[in-house]
C-alpha cells in the first residue's frame, strides 16, 4: 500500500485556524466538515475541538480497532480491564516503594529483572518483597484486587534468581506507591 504525504505545516496552520475562529465561523465550518449543524448544547472550546481531531485522523489514521472496541464496550457499560490485559513491553521499568523501600523491576524478553537476577513472574517478586502470597501485577499496580486470576502469569520464574531471601514480613496492605514508565 503506498504511504501518504502528510503536509505538517498545512495540518498545524488549519488548526490554529480553527483555534481563532469565532463561534459563528466554527459552526458554518463545522456544517461544511460534518454536512449539518452542530449541536447546540457543545461549547466553542468543544467544537474546536472536535473539528481539529478529525482534521488529526484525516491526516494520521484513526483509532485502531482495540481502542474502539474499548471504548464501544465502555460506551454499552462494561468495565474497563474487564477483557483487557496489560501487556508489558520488554525495557517497561515498574517502581514500587513498599515499607519505605523502592523497588525497580525492569521486563526483559525472559522475564523479569529485580535486583540484579532474572524472575519468570512478577509474583516471585512480590513474594520476596513482602514475604507473602501477593499476586505480582496486583503489588505492582497492573491488576485490581478483584481481577480474575487466570489473567495473571505463572507464580513459578522461569529462571532462578542469583539472590535469594526475604526482603520484608509485612502482611499489611502495601500503603506506598506504585509507579509504571514506558521505554
Amino acid at each position: 500500500m503506498a504511504q501518504r504525504s502528510i503536509d505538517l505545516p498545512a495540518i498545524e496552520a488549519e488548526i490554529e485556524r480553527i483555534r481563532s475562529l469565532g463561534l459563528d465561523a466554527l459552526r458554518a465550518r463545522w456544517r461544511s466538515m460534518f454536512g449539518a449543524m452542530p449541536p447546540m448544547a457543545l461549547t466553542k472550546d468543544l467544537m474546536a475541538r472536535m473539528m481539529i481531531y478529525r482534521i488529526q485522523e484525516e491526516a494520521f489514521g484513526g483509532l485502531d480497532r482495540s481502542t474502539r472496541k474499548l471504548l464501544d464496550g465502555m460506551a454499552q457499560g462494561e468495565k474497563p480491564g474487564s477483557e483487557v490485559k496489560r501487556r508489558l513491553k520488554a525495557g517497561t521499568v515498574l517502581v514500587r516503594e513498599y515499607q519505605g523501600e523502592r523497588h525497580t523491576v525492569t521486563v526483559v524478553s525472559d522475564g523479569f529483572v529485580w535486583q540484579g537476577a532474572t524472575y519468570g513472574s512478577l509474583s516471585t517478586i512480590a513474594r520476596a518483597i513482602t514475604g507473602t502470597a501477593w499476586g505480582g501485577p496486583r503489588f505492582f499496580g497492573l491488576r485490581s484486587a478483584n481481577s480474575k486470576q487466570e489473567d495473571q502469569e505463572p507464580d513459578e520464574p522461569t529462571a532462578k534468581p542469583k539472590q535469594a531471601g526475604r526482603v520484608g514480613t509485612s502482611r499489611g496492605r502495601p500503603r506506598d506507591r506504585i509507579s509504571e514508565v514506558q521505554a
